[in-house]
């Protein structure tokens, strides 16, 4: 995480905490990202909630559109990161409670 750490990035992310509701969130990222960027990111966090689930990396390609390598690096983030997927994953399930 240190090497992203910046000024920059740092207001990004506290924008990010700033965002309230699901529209907003649309809103903001429609303008900072293009499609094909919240497409991935969607499909990444996707991919990483199924391996959490215990699905097999073919199951994961069967059920999304992801690549093999894009998988293969969210499953190497996933058991060996930093824990961002698994934070969000717990802090999503846990608000469905």
């Amino acid at each position: 995480m240190n090497k992203l750490k910046n000024p920059v990035n740092d207001a990004l992310f506290e924008a990010f905490l700033k965002l309230e509701t699901l529209e907003e969130c649309y809103a903001f990222f429609e303008d900072i990202c293009t499609f094909k960027e919240i497409e991935a990111m969607g499909a990444r966090l996707e991919a990483a909630k199924l391996l959490d689930k215990g699905n097999t990396y073919e199951e994961i390609l069967k059920k999304i559109n992801i690549s093999s390598s894009t998988l293969s690096r969210v499953s190497k983030a996933f058991k060996y990161g930093t824990g961002g997927y698994k934070l969000i994953i717990d802090r999503v399930e846990e608000k469905k409670d």
